[in-house]
């Protein structure tokens, strides 16, 4: 991977649901080892934006462009998994769509990393918090250069937090980068390089954390 081109890039990207802009054209790169903060109030585009940038949506307008060989891991802020199928299956299931060369094997690691359930249970009956672990550990499969997480620790204790973003530091330190919605204002002090803001569907400010105090940050999330 080199730094020729971006991992993962919107290029006037935009998306309307019949005649409602949800998300006005936005130019946003995303580089090796970033860690980028989505902000902004609920409804403002951040979920929008996330699926453009995952593939999961087809942008209206514009296009989204990733680097040749890029893997983009998502993990949308509605776990997307089969609620008949126990943790194991699905992770083995979307291990297969993801090309793993060993399901089976890459299922029983992420269930003793993000510490599911290997019972034969159906994911639908798991508690808010382990469908939102087994969400993210969806998206680990298939070795991700991009994660996209859309309010990622909303539903996860301290614990399972800290582990998430000391998992992201490694993905980071191997030139990985991460693309994360939140409401945590500590989080994006605390992990975030970049910043880009978003309200009523428009990107207002895409720029270095530096360049923003924590008051900012609280009234663009307002």
């Amino acid at each position: 991977m080199t730094r020729a081109t971006p991992l993962l890039a919107a290029r006037g990207a935009g998306r309307r649901f019949g005649h409602r802009d949800a998300l006005e054209p936005v130019e946003l790169e995303i580089w090796d080892g970033e860690a980028v903060a989505l902000v902004g109030p609920n409804g403002a585009g951040k979920s929008t934006l996330l699926a453009l940038l995952a593939g999961a949506l087809e942008a209206s307008v514009g296009s989204i462009e990733r680097r040749k060989g890029a893997r983009v891991g998502w993990a949308p802020q509605r776990p997307a998994q089969y609620g008949r199928l126990s943790a194991r299956e699905n992770l083995e299931l979307f291990a297969k769509l993801e090309g793993e060369h060993d399901p089976q094997g890459a299922a029983a690691r992420l269930l003793r990393e993000f510490e599911l359930p290997g019972e034969p249970e159906p994911s639908a009956n798991l508690s808010v918090g382990n469908r939102q672990r087994l969400n993210l550990a969806i998206a680990q499969l298939g070795a991700p250069h991009v994660l996209l997480l859309d309010e990622p620790t909303a539903a996860l204790d301290p614990p399972q937090r800290a582990r998430l973003w000391r998992r992201v530091a490694d993905l980071r330190a191997a030139g990985g980068s991460v693309v994360f919605a939140t409401q945590n204002i500590e989080e994006v002090e605390q992990v975030a390089d970049r910043v880009a803001a978003l309200r009523e569907g428009r990107l207002v400010y895409a720029g270095s954390i530096d360049d923003y105090d924590r008051t900012d940050v609280e009234s663009l999330s307002a």
